[in-house]
């Protein structure tokens, strides 16, 4: 408390009655004993000095008669308790009380070291009096626990794992009478409700708990819904943006989208075309030119719409497939083409609302449109949606009741309105969640020095507390700091001491102690660090009394970096465990059960499949055999168009215009008006980009692609009669290799061959890419099986031609690999 504020009160004081109820640390005057250039020396104080210490204490001598934590930690009820004095007058009212007690001191329990702690603060005792004082601390001491963690997620885990052993071994303790602490709540609520709301409440580990201090801003998605919404003429309308106000419950239940279909819709949306902006006018209000349809929410729609219309298309007929200029999105079909209309709706609703908050309102309109649109895009069923969607209208019409009393008739922008309107509903009040029968989680703030059985502090890593406060240069405070004076780093050093006095049973602290990257030890809090010093100065562990180390070593547990650590299920460990019987399975080591025996598929091998063996025989191990599948997730860039083709991109696209220009070919069909059909067709869906980059691609696609159709043109004319496709199987030892052969030519001799087209680069740097060569290598055994052949393969690198083989010399080479 302020001393302007004592000061108020000592002048009420004459005319009513005041009464105080003050924490105090110690029973004695301490003071004095603060180690501070600046020394409080008081001319009247409550407290008497503790017996044997003098009342004149040399600075240099602070530390012989100091408690180092209360010296260090203290200083803010120091500064309080010396504030009190100078306006207490005990002498005129301590008759007043004859035969009851004002100070109210009651020593610790001081059976473990958690109380032999707090007992030391309580008497003053400094270093070298507890040093002889206590006993050595058993092995079997839990009062005081020290976790190190490898990331914030890591912590929680951990914490629920050793609360779950708390209540196993102490079945008279309550979730009720635990508290946990962390320097910033907000950026600690994700992993809570991650941890312990995954476990079902019918579930033996269940443990009820309550998160306090989180304004609804940051307790509730849906909250973070309406901001999006309110702040729509300022949205870009991103994919990723959109696909968030789909994660949120109550909006999914407004449109009927199933929670399962967002995947998929997500990957409709992404391949359909949908990157950014409503469409082409929206994108005009940001300054853009008017006719910027492409990668737009209604460019993608319109795609998947006509796609369902009309159903898969021919590959023969796609690039004729188009409509006024909208290429079908053909991959919508069955009973999953139902999210469609729920798309939809939601698009043209956000068009409604766009335009709707780009103009100014008054406050009598601005209700009206606020409360259509919570009921266009909310439909909760969770209670606490229900309870925050109620705190919205209420706070509406407070904002409503707030603009009548003030004559508020002028036209507001909607920026206004949401920061004015969402101001009432996330400032703090009654509806904090505190001591709600669970256990609390819950900010480090002043005032929360409740004794509670367990106290559990998170995140008391090295900077993150004391927590930082910059202060500015004008600030005169900086170099001039007086009793009474706010500072947050001392509030969190005095934070620490209430809590580590609160706690009855136990103090468990946590930190990141190992890099999740390299696994280098980090520091703790210095706070830490100078209470872990204190506790190895002052106690030993029973029969090691000599190893300074033993004790924190006792206290510490290091924790491994996953939650499935086959260590947490080590007999040999006993401090390391889990709960989580869903890791046992994966703790526990594979077994070899002797050598695999003979593949015997159920259906014919591919010619691709025999190819994937060839070129990486591991990974096709693993793929055939065991289903262990190691494609990497495509890292997408969701909310940007392509300015630039990547190679998979270009080689795609290269593929589609050869499969067009073969087509062409077969029909006898002009080669350059396929592949420009087919480029119009690419240009349609949005591959090619938007502006100039489209006919700067183009040509680098059609350039290659034409020139090798022009060489494929040439050898059908040397070999002019095309042969039917034939399907053609080979058994080995029980595998079956079976594909088809549709590129078989033959000449007017008789001669065949096989003509393969290829889209990679099968020459580099003068060097064959034999990767790429496998599979036209193995279509050619395939076809010499039959009768000798030769096959060329034709490519933009170059050409390479494969000379005939006999029959029984490329079976024979087949056999080898299928053995």
């Amino acid at each position: 408390m302020p001393q302007q504020s004592l000061q108020v009160l000592a002048a009420i004081a004459p005319f009513c009655q005041v009464l105080l109820a003050v924490h105090n640390p110690c029973q004695h005057y301490w003071a004095d004993i603060v180690s501070e250039k600046e020394l409080l020396r008081a001319e009247q104080h409550r407290q008497s000095y503790k017996v044997g210490m003098p009342q004149n204490i040399d600075e240099e001598q602070l530390y012989v008669h100091a408690q180092p934590l209360l010296a260090s930690w203290g200083r803010q009820g120091r500064d309080y308790i010396r504030l009190l004095d100078e306006f207490d007058e005990t002498a005129r009212f301590r008759n007043l009380f004859l035969n009851q007690k004002i100070d109210l001191f009651q020593p610790p329990d001081s059976h473990h070291l958690l109380g032999m702690l707090q007992h030391d603060i309580y008497d003053l005792r400094p270093v070298h009096e507890s040093q002889q004082h206590w006993p050595s601390i058993k092995p079997t001491d839990q009062s005081v626990q020290f976790h190190m963690a490898h990331s914030a997620m890591r912590e929680v885990e951990i914490l629920h794992d050793q609360l779950l052993a708390a209540f196993e071994q102490d079945h008279s303790l309550s979730p009720r009478e635990i508290m946990v602490m962390v320097p910033d709540i907000a950026s600690y609520a994700p992993l809570i409700q991650a941890v312990f709301a995954s476990v079902k409440p019918d579930d033996p580990r269940y443990i009820p708990f309550a998160i306090a201090d989180l304004p609804p801003g940051t307790e509730q998605p849906m909250f973070k819904a309406v901001e999006q919404l309110l702040a729509l003429p300022q949205s870009r309308f991103q994919l990723s943006d959109i696909l968030d106000l789909l994660e949120v419950p109550a909006v999914r239940q407004r449109f009927a989208i199933e929670e399962t279909a967002i995947p998929l819709i997500h990957q409709w949306l992404y391949a359909a075309g949908a990157r950014w902006g409503l469409d082409s006018a929206q994108r005009h209000s940001l300054d853009l030119p008017a006719d910027l349809h492409q990668f737009s929410w209604q460019f993608a729609i319109d795609r998947m719409l006509l796609g369902f219309a009309t159903g898969p298309v021919p590959a023969t007929e796609q690039a004729d497939a188009g409509w006024y200029g909208i290429e079908p999105f053909t991959d919508i079909s069955g009973l999953d083409a139902a999210s469609i209309g729920p798309l939809y709706q939601l698009l043209a609703q956000l068009k409604h609302y766009w335009h709707l908050l780009q103009q100014t309102h008054n406050p009598e309109r601005w209700q009206e449109i606020i409360n259509a649109m919570l009921q266009d895009f909310l439909l909760p069923q969770q209670t606490d949606e229900q309870a925050l969607l109620a705190q919205l209208y209420d706070a509406l019409d407070e904002w409503h009741s707030h603009c009548q009393q003030a004559a508020l008739t002028s036209l507001l922008p909607a920026p206004i309105v949401a920061e004015s309107w969402l101001a009432l509903v996330a400032q703090p009040g009654v509806q904090q969640r505190f001591l709600s029968g669970g256990i609390t989680f819950a900010t480090l703030l002043p005032m929360r020095a409740i004794p509670f059985r367990h106290i559990c502090l998170l995140g008391m890593n090295d900077g993150a507390f004391p927590r930082q406060q910059p202060r500015q240069d004008f600030d005169l405070m900086r170099t001039d700091m007086r009793p009474g004076d706010r500072s947050r780093r001392e509030d969190d050093r005095y934070l620490l001491l209430e809590a580590l006095l609160s706690a009855r049973d136990r103090l468990y602290i946590s930190w990141i102690g190992h890099s999740i990257h390299d696994n280098s030890e980090r520091a703790p809090s210095m706070l830490i660090g100078q209470l872990r010093d204190h506790l190895a100065q002052c106690w030993r562990l029973e029969n090691k009394r000599t190893d300074a180390d033993s004790l924190l070593t006792m206290l510490t547990t290091a924790h491994p970096l996953q939650p499935f650590s086959a260590r947490y299920f080590d007999q040999a460990a006993p401090r390391l465990f889990s709960y989580q019987r869903e890791w046992l399975a994966k703790s526990i080591p594979l077994v070899s059960a002797g050598k695999l025996s003979d593949w015997h598929p159920a259906e014919a091998i591919s010619l691709r499949q025999l190819s994937d063996f060839v070129r990486d025989p591991v990974k096709s191990f693993f793929t055939q055999r065991l289903s262990i599948w190691f494609g990497q997730p495509e890292a997408i860039a969701e909310n940007d168009e392509a300015f630039a083709l990547d190679g998979l991109s270009r080689w795609q696209l290269q593929q589609q215009l050869l499969l067009s220009a073969q087509h062409a070919l077969a029909d006898d069909q002009p080669l350059e008006n396929a592949v420009r059909n087919c480029l119009a067709q690419m240009q349609r869906r949005g591959a090619l980009g938007m502006g100039a980059a489209v006919s700067l691609h183009a040509a680098q696609l059609a350039q290659p692609v034409l020139a090798l159709a022009g060489r494929l043109e040439q050898w059908q004319q040397a070999y002019p009669l095309p042969q039917k496709s034939r399907a053609v199987q080979l058994q080995h030892q029980g595998l079956k290799l079976q594909d088809w052969l549709s590129q078989l030519r033959q000449n007017s001799s008789g001669q065949q061959c096989q003509l393969l087209l290829s889209g990679s680069t099968i020459i580099k740097e003068r060097k064959y890419q034999w990767r790429h060569l496998v599979l036209p290598w193995l279509s050619h055994l395939l076809a010499n099986t039959l009768q000798p052949c030769q096959s060329i393969v034709l490519s933009q690198a170059g050409e390479l031609h494969f000379t005939a083989l006999e029959t029984v010399a490329a079976t024979e080479r087949l056999n080898l690999l299928l053995s």
